[in-house]
């Protein structure tokens, strides 16, 4: 499909103090309470995104109902109080700094939905990168059916090893319109922002469709179960349109970011697994049991104030993150409670939590990526994570999806 990815009109906080405007996807820090804590006592009642999302930090014994209603009142009066400025039919060129150093660079416009599907087998010119876990995406589709806007926290990959796309605009940045400039809060380094606009943007949106040779033109690298309650969304909405309404209804798009698989920025990180209640004698009982094998990888685990390493079978990434995720399932089943850390230092800390079993999962190479996604389909949920914790996009660009 042609132009999949397109400018958009993007909406931006009118005050400029973006420092208080962007905090990071809800998705993080999700066992961390403090964290967010920190960001509410750091945004207080400033406009920010943090009052239009649901921190997964918050969710246990919340009513989603009541959340995401207030969450839709303070887009409508967001939009109605004109807290935002639009900026009109633009991509916006990103740079981010990094943990430990570094840029990663991005470009942030609409994916047209119709482009992008997550079911396995989908022949879609976007896809997933890993399983997308249906149960997850109820609440998510109840919060974006009500919504005014969307903001992006979702990472879209191209496979352009030539760098021919996004290190253009790398070259040209001095030229372009710089529309914000700032430090993140909570350690998350650096970003700047700038408008790509009329003949420029659409001479970008031909050199992505250039990459189209491959039967898969984007991999969903972060943020997979958004843009999958994105199209759940669009997909029931649809059905109620007419051919003339569906072809330029808001709905259909969904605002992402486009990264270079080959940037020095996009670095893949392990998401670790970490079990709450559990007896750590019987979760490492159920891995020698169930995905272990005596030649396989070395996987290093912390239980009770100690370290140990358990093998585990590894024909490849994907089949030793699916064998152990089948144990992790079967512990969920008898009542333990899994949880996805995307950091070290993280999960070395909350596995002092009392019956916790932690367990340190590799590394993915990124030049298996788009082959694996084309050839052998998509990873098992929660494989890799683009970055570290602080490395996540934060909400800060928005857009009307009605």
């Amino acid at each position: 499909m042609k132009n999949a990815f397109t400018p958009a009109q993007i909406l931006l906080p009118a005050n400029g103090d973006f420092e208080r405007w962007a905090v990071i996807a809800c998705d993080q820090f999700s066992s961390e309470k403090d964290y967010w804590d920190r960001v509410g006592e750091r945004v207080g009642k400033n406009p920010s995104t943090l009052h239009m999302i649901v921190p997964e930090a918050y969710l246990e014994g919340i009513s989603m109902e009541e959340a995401s209603k207030s969450r839709n009142d303070t887009m409508a009066r967001y939009l109605n109080e004109d807290v935002l400025v639009a900026i009109d039919e633009a991509f916006v060129y990103v740079e981010r700094e990094i943990t430990g150093g570094g840029i990663r660079r991005g470009i942030v416009g609409k994916i047209d939905l119709e482009a992008y599907d997550y079911l396995p087998g989908t022949e879609t010119p976007a896809r997933a990168s890993e399983k997308t876990v249906v149960d997850r995406l109820p609440p998510r589709i109840q919060v974006r059916r009500g919504a005014a806007l969307e903001m992006p926290h979702v990472l879209v990959l191209i496979d352009d090893e030539k760098r021919r796309v996004v290190e253009s605009l790398t070259e040209e940045k001095e030229s372009l319109e710089k529309i914000y400039d700032f430090d993140l809060m909570e350690e998350g380094g650096h970003i700047a922002g700038y408008a790509v606009k009329g003949t420029r943007a659409q001479k970008l949106v031909k050199e992505i469709d250039a990459l189209a040779e491959r039967n898969v033109q984007f991999v969903i690298g972060d943020g997979n179960h958004s843009l999958a309650a994105a199209k759940d969304t669009w997909r029931q909405l649809k059905k109620d349109l007419t051919p003339e309404e569906q072809e330029n209804h808001p709905a259909r798009f969904a605002l992402v970011e486009v990264c270079n698989v080959y940037d020095e920025g996009i670095v893949f990180e392990p998401i670790h697994r970490i079990v709450f209640r559990c007896d750590p004698h019987h979760v490492l009982s159920l891995l020698q049991e169930k995905a272990y094998d005596p030649n396989g990888r070395e996987l290093k685990y912390l239980a009770g104030g100690k370290e140990g390493v358990v093998r585990v079978r590894n024909e490849s990434l994907g089949a030793l993150i699916a064998s152990v995720q089948r144990v992790l399932d079967e512990l969920e089943s008898e009542g333990c409670v899994v949880d996805y850390i995307h950091d070290d230092k993280a999960l070395e800390k909350l596995a002092e939590t009392e019956n916790s079993f932690a367990l340190f999962l590799p590394k993915m190479k990124k030049q298996d990526l788009f082959c694996t996604v084309e050839s052998s389909g998509i990873f098992p949920k929660k494989s890799f994570s683009i970055g570290h914790a602080r490395d996540k996009r934060y909400y800060l660009e928005c857009r009307k999806i009605k």
